[in-house]
């Protein structure tokens, strides 16, 4: 315990630059900064009001409160506890190390920024107010002389002494800044203005970071500019597989739909899918088999749906995020499911990763109650989820696609349209059958090295200077070389995507032999209880 109070930066003060962590998530990039007005500092430890970094209208480290600060604040500002804090110089290079995203850097080049330009304002206020001072004391002794010289013609003449006009008797030992202060009674209780500039030279700047606009921070097109743009081309071109409009996680600037949202199933995609759409403005309805998950998301202004069918009958659009196709089939067939809600011009997008037969008999049940049906399968991880990174692979009603703009934006980085229902979830398999293979292949190129008595360490090293080198890469390997598991994708989900991608191979008699035998090392996994670690945990299956 006293190693650890030891590290607590106590020497922290109002407008140090510091690396603040909240909950579960890395540390960000801020400015200690004054809280509103009408925001009270927690009661019990020690805390600092931050400004962070490269956040204006979004910040999913600040989209989980903290449960010992139960205080409201800002999405770009928070009290952080001391012992949550480090200065930004002092471990700037072990955190970049750590966090490699792409608004990670966003934020820590405003950061660079922020320094650059203040050292430039530091720079020309000291010389603006050098010269100021020159000029106010070279007119201030111009004044005391001809003030002199008039006081010694109103002697000769015999003319009374005006005291207002003196200034040089009994103030002489003041400066020119100090007498002016004090000759101008409406001044009275405030610095003038070249004081003002010595003593806050930052004032402007931090005004700026208050009001959510960084110095030289530029964001993004409109991602509403670019979805208009992206629609009137699909409706020219007819084209069947488009990227659509950049994330507005990023910069925060979209309009929220003003349809009902429902959304059934808050796993580790889910949860962060909801925290995006309600931190964006959407108005949402959840639901979850396990209850208990919904309360998180009610206290942040969802509502709470009942069962599916209550859901779909309420919303206006409803998405799903589910684990198989079981489940998948299981939301809207099953007791009080979707299906029961549907009735004409209701909506249903089912984001679960599913085989096409799957999906295409969920689309024929839906339409065939009059709803219409979209589906949108995501790749990415939790981490992606919760920044609102996600990459949805949309196919069947392209109006319904265009309605749910809002929603993948502030779901997702980018959304690809891909034609008719079933081309989606061939494509999420495609590309999860890629990731899972490239996962086992990782595992066994460390569990080589480690039996023929080369460094792991070494293997990344390289590996991460070459043109393999990734974020997916270096975080998997870092799971297996800290014996961290956490799940961030589910090996039981990846081996689920192997096994489907493999039986769309067999469909058209097209061979996936890699596919297979990495399919085989992730049911070795399974068999020795892995199935709820991370897909890296395949790395366990070559050791035992």
């Amino acid at each position: 315990m006293a190693a650890a109070a030891a590290a607590v930066p106590v020497n922290l003060r109002l407008g140090d630059l510091v690396w603040g962590k909240l909950g579960r998530y890395p540390p960000w990039p801020g400015k200690i900064v004054n809280p509103p007005k009408d925001l009270k500092k927690p009661r019990g430890k020690k805390c600092f009001f931050v400004k962070f970094f490269g956040t204006e209208d979004h910040l999913p480290v600040l989209e989980e409160l903290e449960p010992k600060l139960h205080q409201p604040r800002t999405r770009e500002s928070a009290w952080i506890k001391v012992e949550q804090l480090k200065p930004y110089h002092a471990h700037k290079e072990e955190m970049i190390k750590i966090n490699k995203g792409k608004r990670f850097q966003q934020a820590v080049d405003a950061v660079e920024e922020f320094l650059k330009k203040g050292k430039g304002k530091d720079q020309a206020s000291h010389n603006s107010t050098e010269e100021k001072n020159r000029r106010n004391s070279s007119e201030e002794r111009g004044k005391q002389s001809v003030g002199e010289e008039k006081h010694k013609a109103n002697l000769s003449e015999g003319k009374p002494k005006k005291r207002v006009s003196s200034v040089s008797s009994e103030r002489g030992s003041k400066s020119p800044l100090k007498r002016t202060y004090e000759q101008s009674p409406r001044k009275r209780g405030r610095p003038p203005k070249d004081e003002k500039d010595l003593t806050i030279p930052e004032s402007s700047t931090v005004k700026r970071m208050m009001t959510g606009t960084m110095a030289g921070f530029k964001w993004p097109p409109s991602p509403a500019v670019c979805y208009q743009a992206i629609t009137k081309k699909l409706k020219e071109t007819g084209s069947t597989s488009i990227q659509a409009a950049d994330s507005t996680a990023i910069n925060g600037s979209i309009t929220p739909t003003d349809k009902k949202i429902g959304f059934l199933g808050l796993g580790l995609m889910g949860s962060g899918i909801v925290s995006n759409l309600l931190k964006m403005g959407h108005t949402v309805t959840v639901w979850n088999r396990t209850a208990e998950k919904c309360d998180l998301f009610i206290q942040e202004g969802a509502r709470l749906g009942r069962t599916p069918a209550e859901v779909v009958s309420t919303c206006d659009i409803t998405f799903a995020c589910v684990s198989d196709p079981k489940a998948a089939k299981d939301l809207v067939l099953g007791p009080s499911g979707v299906l029961q809600g549907i009735r004409p011009g209701k909506c249903y997008v089912d984001m679960s990763t599913v085989d096409a037969d799957t999906v295409t008999e969920l689309a024929q049940v839906i339409v065939s109650r009059g709803g219409r049906f979209l589906e949108a399968p995501v790749s990415g991880n939790q981490q992606l989820s919760n920044d609102g990174m996600l990459v949805i692979l949309a196919a069947g009603d392209r109006g319904l696609y265009e309605d749910c703009s809002s929603c993948f934006q502030a779901m997702g980085k980018t959304s690809f349209f891909l034609g008719e229902v079933g081309n989606a979830a061939k494509m999420m398999l495609i590309v999860n059958m890629v990731q899972g293979s490239f996962m086992a292949t990782i595992a066994e190129g460390l569990t080589l090295a480690q039996v023929t008595g080369q460094s792991q360490q070494t293997l990344l090293d390289i590996l991460n200077q070459g043109q393999l080198a990734s974020i997916f890469l270096d975080q998997k390997c870092q799971n297996i070389l800290q014996g961290n598991f956490k799940p961030d994708f589910y090996l039981k989900y990846i081996q689920k995507d192997l096994r489907l991608a493999i039986a769309l191979g067999d469909s058209v008699n097209h061979p996936t032999p890699m596919a297979a035998a990495a399919n085989e090392v992730y049911k070795r996994a399974k068999a020795l209880d892995q199935s709820d670690n991370d897909m890296s945990a395949v790395y366990r299956a070559y050791i035992h």
